[in-house]
């Protein structure tokens, strides 16, 4: 073989270097985004970026919740591209745009089965875009990604405007459920849909051990603040704890005020959000 010469060396090093620099800015790339954005959408409804760049819409009440991000509202679009979505039960401020932000983006619509079941059959969704399944069992949307449903103490029901007559019919949707949704990077959020307080939520802590929960704070419909303070530091003993479903609807009256002071002698963090305002964790 003939011996390789200065010039072939210099340019054998210099590829060399080049490839070095590409796997480890590959390496600090994938380090980098072992983030997760969260957005909330207003009531239950978020926009979560997950590690891997996947985005997943739950509960989005938008063009009809009065403090969803105005820019949604006037342009379901403008969220960008949605890969799936979850849905924990069919009253209007959870189903909300889920249809039509599902149809928008040929995304999965995944949800309680006979939630889901109905949405088809009135012809709300194609039945291509919409996953049924129940709690405890899961699906995998995507690699890395699991969401497993969950118990939640509430109900469900579905309100559809018929078009053949112009009125409100009211469908019965199955029961509600939350979610644990695991991502790329390990992180577990709990978003807790509508619930009251059971006392399984202790079990489901111990077992799926939740990093964050997105729990109801409003109260009438939901747990209030006391109650969801009391299941918090009780119960679920998470990382963080993102309080929703409040300040859109007047009967739910609790506010944040009120849980930070019921979540007083506890040192779990508390994030407190904005409508539309996005955090990094």
């Amino acid at each position: 073989m003939e011996k390789m010469n200065y010039k072939n060396k210099a340019t054998y090093l210099l590829a060399l270097v080049v490839m070095i620099q590409f796997f480890l800015g590959n390496v600090f790339a994938q380090a980098n985004t072992t983030k997760t954005e969260i957005q909330w959408l207003g009531q239950a409804g978020f926009k979560i970026k997950t590690p891997g760049g996947k985005v997943l819409v739950i509960d989005p009440w938008i063009t009809g919740g009065p403090k969803a991000p105005p820019t949604y509202k006037s342009d379901l679009s403008a969220l960008g591209k949605v890969d799936f979505l979850l849905v924990t039960h069919g009253h209007v401020d959870h189903l909300g745009d889920a249809p039509a932000i599902a149809k928008l983006n040929e995304a999965m619509l995944y949800g309680p089965a006979d939630m889901v079941t109905p949405l088809i059959t009135l012809g709300m969704i194609p039945a291509n875009l919409g996953h049924r399944f129940n709690k405890t069992g899961y699906v995998t949307p995507y690699p890395g990604i699991k969401i497993t449903a969950v118990k939640a103490e509430h109900s469900s029901l579905i309100v559809w405007n018929n078009p053949a007559t112009g009125k409100n019919e009211s469908h019965p949707a199955g029961e509600a459920v939350g979610y644990i949704i695991q991502l790329e990077n390990g992180l577990k959020i709990w978003h807790m849909g509508d619930t009251g307080l059971f006392g399984d939520m202790d079990f489901i802590s111990k077992y799926y051990k939740p990093d964050v929960v997105m729990i109801p704070i409003g109260g009438n419909f939901t747990t209030g603040p006391e109650d969801a303070a009391y299941a918090i530091k009780n119960w679920i003993k998470p990382k963080a704890v993102i309080p929703m479903h409040y300040n859109s609807n007047p009967l739910t009256k609790g506010t944040l005020a009120e849980f930070q002071d019921a979540m007083k002698g506890s040192n779990i963090k508390i994030i407190p959000m904005t409508e539309g305002q996005t955090i990094e964790y």
